[in-house]
């Protein structure tokens, strides 16, 4: 007899379904192995699958394991603001709670929620990030891929959970431009331990102040349509840099558009502490159950 899980997949980072960034929850996941996790992630072929667990850590309310297509991931934005909601949804979470902790492999995670049901918007803060400067080799692979000129000062590496190469462009009119050539930069994200490679630039409208595009093609994912960890360590460069591209220490971000989506993502740093949120609306278009084969069946 198969093993039943419940399940949810949801869109994240969006209130409207179809808009925002696929999510799939496996929900009370602790008969579950790693090595099944993959499967069942390369099964439902999102950019992301969640597993929901009871927590290790007394302070924590819920325990979650985040599996692309290819790996598991110690952290991931999407997932985290995705996961939470699922958690509140499925029951795990004391109602009315509004201050959470998540456990994953990155570490515990403040989340904070505001609002209820539908409104309800979820906010997890991110593991502190790490800069190291790219090499003119890298400098030139990433110029070749995307077809577009970058000084040394417009790439970055960042590594805040997940393992991000960053390219600051100008405008969004170049961002959502790009025809990147996915071959070189699946090579390149391969060779350098990255999941993927992100860009950005101004967005002149009321609706948000950056575009956002993240390519994943190593991950089997050649544009994810709505990237959290992606933002928060873009978030991470700014504030490295002072902030003197006049970002602020709040501001939205709009990706999805150029794979048909339209997602928003809240990306907010404290002065003092430098402490990076991400958050956003979710919308479950998913609720039933999972059956797992038995071994050998």
């Amino acid at each position: 007899m198969p093993d039943t899980f419940r399940f949810l997949q949801l869109d994240v980072f969006a209130s409207r379904l179809f808009d925002g960034n696929p999510l799939a929850v496996v929900i009370g996941a602790e008969g579950l192995d790693g090595p099944t996790m993959q499967r069942i992630a390369r099964w439902t072929n999102l950019s992301e699958t969640t597993f929901l667990l009871p927590p290790t850590e007394p302070q924590a309310d819920y325990r979650v394991r985040i599996f692309t297509p290819r790996q598991e991931l110690p952290f991931a934005g999407h997932p985290s603001v995705g996961s939470a909601y699922a958690a509140i949804e499925a029951g795990l979470i004391t109602p009315g709670k509004t201050a959470l902790i998540q456990q994953c492999a990155a570490g515990l995670l403040p989340v904070q929620v505001v609002g209820h049901g539908p409104t309800r918007i979820i906010h997890v803060q991110a593991p502190p990030a790490r800069l190291v400067p790219v090499d003119e080799a890298l400098r030139a692979q990433l110029t070749r891929a995307l077809h577009v000129e970058l000084a040394p000062e417009q790439v970055t590496h960042v590594d805040n959970g997940p393992h991000w190469i960053l390219c600051q462009l100008d405008e969004a009119a170049v961002v959502r431009a790009l025809a990147p050539e996915m071959g070189l930069l699946a090579e390149l994200c391969l060779r350098h331990g990255a999941v993927g490679v992100s860009v950005f630039g101004h967005e002149r409208s009321a609706a948000a102040a950056m575009a956002v595009r993240a390519f994943c093609p190593a991950d089997g994912i050649p544009e994810d349509p709505v990237t959290g960890s992606a933002n928060a360590a873009i978030m991470a460069w700014l504030g490295a840099r002072a902030d003197r591209d006049g970002y602020g220490l709040r501001y939205r971000a709009s990706q999805g558009r150029e794979v048909g989506r339209d997602g928003y993502v809240e990306v907010a740093r404290d002065e003092i502490s430098g402490a990076i949120t991400i958050g956003g609306h979710c919308v479950i278009g998913v609720r039933g159950e999972l059956d797992i084969p038995a071994p050998g069946g």
